[in-house]
């Protein structure tokens, strides 16, 4: 062979072997999810630099605002509900950030040609909370720049999964982060959907959404961090799971974050990126599924059979897992649920009837300590009522007297017309048997008249006989209710609580107010509170009694779903006290030989609550079935040292 045919051949050896080495750069299988940068092994506060190449922070005139993370050259993965239109003048997108303030020698910026969000995305809802960018120009990757991997449509997650969550958002309740502003790390375990559902009220969650969290609480994402990524790590490649979407305040026990779910969208991010499409893995978890066995009034059994995968981006209202059909079933519970095991209260059933003494805010059927479920059981909060107008449910309420009971003013017009309401009292499930309650008619509504919030009294028609379901609840007339102290909110909502809407129960505890302290303000831990349930209670029991001590008013859904005040602040009943007077007459007493309980028996202070810092832990990395893109390298090398042998 002579001198020019031996070099011909080896160019072309050269560029057979590259070719093999390169098939796969247009699905980005060769580059995403590596982070050169990142030995994950001990979490903390801070994230080294480098050990997220991926994040990005989007900013209007300078200011962060949302997350996101880059998964090929010219694409941004993030959250729809960052935008509140699709028009991307003033929009940056920045990579290569360590700190949102300072120097950052690695950082680059692109603006925004395109703002693509999901055609399915629900506001009120925040299912298909997903969104694409499309940069002015590619990037150059590099260790502080490059693409994390998606997960691909057939990949599974099972509870307890370690995944990490990054972002610049505050680090606890209204606590924003420090100077420089450095990016934020924070390890987080896989919350089943069906425990999820459960967590949040059944139908909140659907098959678009995966949850992570702890569920003591204290660990999280929060404001700010919209729209970035919640990664897990496989055979070396970090995999995206979840972009940052909704959850009630931040790490609060028993609500884990909320993401939306990147492997229900493969179809539609390939159908948006027609050419150098992200890299898809399949992330596969082992052992066993733990949330199979997971239950709760509302959510469907779990299938007995193996139904074909239908996997989809579709709206869903019952949580399925990943690898089985929707099946919108209900589990119809008994009408009348057997009294917990637990309960404090004597077993000897206390039946009052107006002849003898009324008291106020006895619950005999209420064993509630501090934790439990989110679904109220029958006869546990006796004095709720559902306002209906035309027969629908549009409130809460409570009665407060033999023939009254309060509300919040939003729910009625400035001139509201008795006669269109009725009051049901004795009320568990807003749809289905409920065979303890009784509807009366009102004859009268009040509402005070302040220049802040405002309360109205409604009169009914007739007394109903007190019961075990029905019992009226005492309203704080100047009490203390003490930081730490364990209080409770409950009320229906339309879509949670299942097919029944049973009602809903949260737990939350009072806190400091800070600035906005004052007499007539009372603040608590974030809980899940929704329009239906404007005029229910907040209650806190004090001396073996219940006493009332807010009305409650909804906030509109976009505050409660972006996460925008950690403390919910509130107007203390006690600060109506004349009017309450003056229409009522005499409020009603406690009993006074109730055993007065120890309140830490009640009261499990919640400072974990209050503390969001990453703690540090052992970060254990799942382990699942090894990256297909591995056999090809490993193929494509012995071909190129075949071919290079041959040249020789």
């Amino acid at each position: 062979m002579d001198l020019t045919a031996m070099a011909f051949y080896k160019v072309m050896c050269l560029a057979a072997g590259l070719m093999l080495l390169t098939q796969e750069s247009e699905s980005q299988l060769d580059v995403c999810g590596k982070a050169s940068l990142n030995t994950r092994i001990v979490g903390g506060q801070v994230a080294p630099v480098g050990s997220w190449p991926w994040q990005v922070s989007l900013q209007t005139s300078g200011s962060h605002f949302c997350g996101g993370s880059l998964i090929n050259s010219q694409w941004v993965l993030t959250a729809a509900h960052c935008f509140r239109s699709s028009t991307p003048t003033g929009l940056t997108v920045n990579l290569g950030l360590q700190s949102l303030q300072g120097s950052n020698p690695n950082a680059v910026s692109r603006t925004v040609t395109q703002i693509i969000k999901h055609p399915n995305y629900n506001s009120g809802t925040n299912d298909n909370d997903i969104c694409l960018l499309q940069l002015s120009s590619p990037v150059t990757f590099s260790s502080y720049i490059s693409p994390v991997c998606l997960a691909a449509s057939d990949s599974i997650f099972y509870s307890g999964v370690n995944s990490w969550v990054t972002g610049w958002g505050d680090i606890g309740r209204g606590v924003p982060l420090p100077s420089p502003q450095n990016l934020m790390e924070v390890e987080v375990p896989v919350v089943g959907n069906r425990q999820c559902n459960c967590n949040y009220g059944v139908g909140s969650i659907t098959d678009n959404m995966i949850c992570a969290g702890l569920s003591a609480g204290g660990k999280d994402s929060c404001q700010g961090d919209s729209g970035g990524p919640m990664v897990i790590k496989q055979s070396g490649r970090w995999i995206q799971a979840g972009v940052v979407s909704f959850g009630e305040g931040c790490a609060l026990p028993n609500f884990p974050g909320v993401y939306a779910r990147v492997s229900q969208y493969q179809t539609w991010i390939n159908s948006q990126i027609s050419s150098n499409q992200p890299g898809f893995m399949t992330f596969t978890s082992t052992g066993t599924n733990s949330d199979l066995s997971v239950s709760c009034t509302g959510l469907p059994p779990v299938p007995t059979t193996t139904p074909t995968n239908t996997t989809t981006t579709t709206t869903t209202t019952t949580p399925t897992l990943p690898t089985t059909t929707n099946h919108p079933t209900t589990t119809t519970p008994p009408a009348t649920p057997a009294t917990p095991t637990n309960t404090i209260l004597p077993t000897t059933t206390l039946h009052l009837t107006t002849a003898q003494p009324v008291v106020c805010g006895q619950a005999p059927r209420n064993s509630h300590i501090f934790g439990g479920t989110l679904l109220a059981s029958v006869g546990s909060w006796p004095w709720m009522a559902s306002l209906q107008k035309n027969g629908n449910h549009v409130c809460g309420g409570t009665l407060v007297a033999l023939d009254s009971v309060l509300s919040d003013a939003s729910c009625f017009s400035s001139s509201p017309v008795a006669s269109e309401w009725t009051v049901v009292l004795g009320r568990l499930k807003l749809n289905g048997s409920n065979p303890f309650e009784v509807t009366l008619n009102v004859t009268n509504i009040t509402l005070s008249n302040t220049t802040g919030t405002n309360i109205a009294i409604l009169r009914l028609s007739a007394q109903p006989t007190l019961t075990d379901y029905i019992q009226p609840i005492c309203l704080d007339n100047g009490r203390t209710f003490a930081e730490g102290l364990a209080c409770w909110a409950a009320g229906w909502s339309p879509g949670r609580g299942g097919a029944e809407e049973v009602m809903q129960q949260f737990q939350t505890s009072v806190v400091n107010c800070g600035n906005s302290s004052s007499s007539e303000s009372i603040c608590t831990d974030m809980f899940a509170l929704q329009q239906g349930d404007s005029g229910g209670p907040l209650m806190c029991k004090q001396g073996g009694s219940w006493f009332q001590a807010v009305v409650l008013t909804a906030p509109s859904s976009s505050a409660r779903r972006r996460r925008e005040a950690p403390v919910m602040t509130f107007t203390r009943v006690s600060s109506f006290d004349s009017f309450l007077t003056k229409t009522l007459g005499t409020l009603l007493s406690p009993a006074s030989n109730t055993t007065i309980t120890n309140p830490t028996n009640v009261s499990v202070t919640t400072t974990t609550m209050a503390t969001t810092t990453r703690s540090n832990c052992l970060f254990d990395s799942s382990e699942g079935r090894p990256a297909h893109s591995f056999i090809f390298v490993f193929i494509h090398l012995l071909s190129l040292a075949f071919c290079l042998q041959l040249c020789l």
